[in-house]
């Protein structure tokens, strides 16, 4: 009965279909959440950068602007550019944490026979628990209509007892999301971060995504 009831589901793509953060609430019930220090996570706590970090950072904010010079740049080329040397310099290709690319996630909706699939570029993973999902878009696409995708991403995580994080960037503009599961689940938004300034914001960039990976590090210890 239960696969006959999978099979007679609407299936819908999460890029073509779910790209409104009204269509979130109105699914899923996704609420912004209220208190100020629900996503700290971003600001307080960020661990100071190495001299070789910093050059390895300026070193990638210059190649993006080089290949960019010459018009916009496809999603595989700023995953090979600025995406992987980010997730490594982070330390999310290393013990204990898992990496996976274009990984598969289901997101039903509750009240409708009716689900969501989607592909996420890119996803970190530390005992079971999702770290940082991660959506890559072309340079010509703004972050703001990608942020519905990624957070869709994290409602699908299967742990939901566990905050979970989510990053978009299009290789020029990076913004970080936090998403807490519940009867009403919430989420908050960082600021948006650019490549556009003579100041390398992939600086803070850096030390959020190793900020993030600290949390996820301590909830074994402390989520109980």
């Amino acid at each position: 009965m239960a696969q006959h009831a999978f099979d007679m589901m609407d299936t819908l793509a999460i890029e073509r279909h779910l790209k409104t953060l009204a269509q979130l609430q109105t699914e899923f019930g996704l609420q912004r959440a209220e208190a100020e220090d629900f996503f700290e996570e971003w600001l307080t706590g960020l661990p100071s950068l190495t001299a070789a970090e910093q050059t390895a950072l300026d070193q990638i904010r210059e190649r993006y602007h080089y290949q960019f010079s010459e018009g916009r740049l496809g999603e595989e080329t700023i995953k090979l550019i600025v995406l992987s040397p980010l997730l490594q310099l982070a330390g999310f290709y290393n013990p204990p944490f898992q990496f996976r690319a274009e990984e598969t996630i289901y997101l039903d909706v509750p009240t409708e026979k009716r689900r969501y699939r989607g592909r996420i570029d890119a996803l970190v993973l530390q005992e079971q628990f999702w770290v940082i999902a991660i959506e890559s878009k072309e340079t010509n696409f703004s972050v703001d209509l990608a942020v519905p995708q990624v957070l869709a991403y994290l409602l699908a995580n299967p742990h939901p007892k566990y905050c979970t994080y989510g990053m978009v960037t299009n290789g020029g503009s990076f913004v970080f999301t936090k998403l807490q599961s519940g009867t009403v689940p919430q989420y908050e938004m960082s600021d948006v971060f650019s490549l556009l300034p003579r100041q390398n914001r992939l600086y803070d960039v850096l030390q959020i995504l190793k900020r993030i990976g600290q949390v996820v590090l301590d909830v074994p210890e402390s989520g109980d």
